[in-house]
């Protein structure tokens, strides 16, 4: 099984990359378009160099290879996508071919989350339109896609990834729930910016507090991407 997840940023992706790069049987792959997206755009995202080498530009062969063989031969691969990157110019045909699983979470804690590591903050960098973009598409195509809330995983991790698993057809494994703490071998060259709070966990975080305040000059976007989460939120399992 080839299992796309499709999230924004800030969103409980590293620690649900490393629940599955826990399972035996699976390998992961952490943001394969990140230099393709930078490529495309120019942006000057922290780390650019770094990523730009670190990976193909080509959002081509990228797209193969996660068609292609499997890392260590392992009958699973997971592959951790950040909505964002699929912009155009990035083929999404090959979405067809696997199965998609949509990660969502409330989007004051997105936006609190990345302006903290990232100054200027609009819709298109927290991925919600994306997200609901591309579940559009896939519903054109007739082809399932899952949606699950990074809160609802953090209330009852074990419970949750079991109800995910069995949504896509997956055995639970109880391996899901843990990892060494320090990071894992098929990071992208950006952890060292981005995750260093998965870094020192050792299994996912437990349940979410009270919403953060968002400034006022990031009220639209708040509001923006409220409109795209209460429909995603509406499919959620």
């Amino acid at each position: 099984m080839r299992i796309a997840m499709w999230s924004g940023p800030r969103n409980l992706s590293t620690a649900m990359m490393y629940a599955f790069g826990a399972r035996s049987d699976c390998a992961v792959v952490d943001e394969p378009f990140y230099a393709s997206y930078l490529t495309l755009t120019g942006l000057q995202h922290p780390m650019r160099e770094e990523i730009l080498d670190s990976q193909s530009r080509d959002p081509e062969a990228v797209a193969n290879a996660l068609l292609g063989p499997i890392p260590g031969a392992k009958p699973h691969f997971y592959q951790k996508h950040m909505t964002q990157h699929m912009i155009e110019g990035v083929p999404r045909d090959w979405m067809r071919q696997v199965t998609n699983v949509f990660l969502i979470r409330h989007p004051a804690r997105v936006i609190a989350s990345f302006a903290a590591k990232y100054a200027d903050v609009g819709l298109e960098d927290i991925g919600f339109r994306q997200q609901w973009e591309l579940i559009q598409q896939l519903q054109a195509w007739k082809t399932p896609a899952t949606v699950i809330d990074s809160h609802d995983i953090r209330q009852d991790p074990s419970r949750r990834l079991e109800a995910l698993c069995d949504a896509i057809g997956l055995p639970f494994s109880p391996e899901m729930l843990s990892w060494p703490r320090g990071g894992h071998p098929d990071d992208g060259v950006w952890a060292a910016h981005w995750y260093g709070a998965v870094w020192n966990s050792t299994g996912f975080a437990g349940p979410e507090g009270a919403l953060p305040d968002v400034p006022d000059t990031l009220q639209p976007v708040l509001n923006d991407a409220m409109a795209f989460y209460e429909e995603l939120q509406a499919i959620k399992i």
